[in-house]
């Protein structure tokens, strides 16, 4: 008994000594960041905190370095890896030229106003960038090893170049940054890609899904043909500006490269432009995390990065053993004969695509059409329409509420397998059905586009309809969020409460959601 009361006397005085210490180092916090602001001001600790990375309220020299660069006029000097990379002259190189046309202005939300309440200073740095940093550079064809696949991996199974290490439990990266860490390992070859077309590239976004995904399109004896997809943003404004993120949907491309990755015969990496909107823009009004932040969306026509030819031997030998220069620009241009490729597998880039945005969005496992060709499948198939209205892309990181609703609800397996059994789904931007809308030539679609714009509250919406285009049930993004982070028995409205089938509370009151559409839905296409 005696040996008891010693242990349970021992553990309570451990636990109250963990909970002073606590309290120590939280009140040493707040003293040191109360001082840190008595000597820097708002704007300055700002900075300070958008150069301390660690947040130890010390700045090593590494996190120093962007504010000396800057000071200094210096340009950073080669990593080990960079270095690495272009030591053996007789290796093959490429060279990579960017194209860009800069984002159009009249695409943004904001510009039906005039841009009202928008400081020019906040998107100075948007309307500077005009061409690309660098309009051409010249790569070591081992530059691309990280392209390579893993031993063993199967034509069209996704791997991870950059895996992502952000989740919905894990939360979001900082906004207030404005210098990229420095990248490591696989990074580097897609930092210095991306630094092309600007200084502040950030290989890994604030949300997620981060990072870079690949898989394998062609396969023969000596080469690979790999697609990507790499999600990524860059950061416009230096100090004393505030933080102005530019994310592009997504980044996409191809190489075609040799097994050993010392040959490449082709490459192109872009952000497709087939849709009305592509990126998303946010940038903050204040100097700390919690200041007001501003979003848009807009349209940028050309991003992108090609090789101009294969990659070809610096330096070659003649018959004599003489080394010839292949770049000197005095003798006429060496003419290189490439083998022809025979692909033995070929996956179609369709394909390939679908199941890269598979890997960043496991919701999409459910197949999601066109907006007019899902009620036409409807209607063929006598099913409802499960459709997502939204005022961004949803490949993008911006929207929270579409975020959420993607990471914690669409992605579960209960409502995977709803959706595919019960619905016909889709997902459209508001800018594309009013651009539907406003179409005189086919009088259906313009009313499909109506039936949904009249139900439609930013920022997103989620609609249950009939194949006539109907609504039948219907849930802000917003509401959702609010509904599921309330406790049960403060919810007045049966329809959307949630039972303990789930233990997520969103994935229950989705599947209430979907039910109820069903419910109101089914007898009406049943008449």
């Amino acid at each position: 008994v005696l040996a008891l009361l010693g242990a349970l006397l021992a553990a309570a005085v451990a636990a109250v000594a963990a909970r002073v210490y606590t309290h120590l180092v939280q009140a040493q916090e707040a003293a040191r960041q109360e001082s840190a602001l008595k000597a820097l001001g708002t704007e300055g600790l700002f900075l300070f905190s958008s150069l301390d990375t660690d947040q130890d309220m010390r700045l090593s020299p590494e996190e120093f370095k962007p504010i000396a660069e800057k000071l200094t006029g210096s340009t950073p000097a080669a990593s080990y890896e960079e270095e690495e990379l272009l030591t053996d002259p007789s290796e093959e190189t490429l060279t990579i030229e960017a194209r860009f046309q800069p984002l159009l202005p009249e695409t943004m939300t904001k510009s039906k106003d005039g841009f009202l309440g928008v400081s020019r200073l906040a998107l100075s740095g948007l309307r500077n960038w005009t061409t690309a940093a660098s309009p051409s550079a010249v790569f070591a064809a081992r530059h691309f090893r990280p392209f390579l696949p893993p031993q063993g991996q199967e034509l069209g199974e996704p791997w991870w170049i950059i895996p992502s290490e952000l989740s919905v439990f894990t939360g979001y990266l900082s906004n207030n940054r404005f210098y990229p860490p420095p990248p490591k390992g696989k990074e580097v070859i897609i930092h210095r890609l991306l630094s092309m077309f600007h200084p502040r590239p950030f290989v890994k976004t604030r949300f997620a899904p981060q990072g870079a995904v690949a898989c394998l399109t062609a396969i023969s004896d000596s080469y690979y043909t790999v697609m990507f997809r790499i999600h990524a943003e860059f950061q416009l404004s230096e100090p004393p500006d505030f933080p102005f993120w530019f994310s592009p949907g997504q980044f996409t491309g191809h190489i075609i490269l040799s097994k050993d990755a010392t040959h490449i015969r082709d490459f192109r990496l872009f952000v497709p432009n087939h849709r009305s909107l592509n990126v998303d823009m946010e940038w903050l009004y204040g100097a700390s995390e919690s200041s007001s932040m501003e979003v848009d969306i807009g349209y940028i026509p050309q991003m992108e990065l090609e090789a101009t030819g294969p990659s070809v031997p610096s330096v070659i030998l003649d018959e004599d053993g003489n080394m010839i220069d292949s770049r000197l620009p005095s003798e006429e241009p060496l003419q290189f004969v490439f083998e022809e490729i025979r692909w033995q597998q070929e996956l179609s880039w369709e394909e390939a695509a679908r199941r890269l945005e598979v890997a960043m969005y496991p919701f999409k496992k459910v197949t999601y059409l066109p907006f007019t060709e899902a009620f036409d499948r409807a209607k063929a198939e006598n099913k409802l329409v499960h459709s997502i209205l939204l005022w961004g892309a949803l490949d993008d990181q911006s929207c929270g509420s579409g975020r959420t609703l993607r990471e914690t609800v669409l992605e579960s397996s209960p409502i995977l397998t709803l959706l595919n059994e019960s619905f016909i789904s889709t997902w459209s931007l508001v800018k594309e059905l009013e651009d539907l809308q406003s179409n005189q030539e086919n009088p259906s679609h313009r009313q499909l586009a109506g039936l949904h714009l009249e139900k439609y509250s930013f920022p997103v919406e989620m609609m249950i309809c009939l194949p006539n285009g109907t609504v039948v049930h219907h849930i802000n993004a917003n509401y959702f969020l609010d509904i599921t982070s309330m406790k049960p028995e403060d919810i007045e409205d049966n329809i959307f409460s949630f039972s303990s089938t789930f233990e997520d509370p969103s994935t229950a009151t989705y599947m209430q959601f979907l039910k109820e559409g069903l419910r109101r839905g089914l007898p009406l296409l049943e008449s």
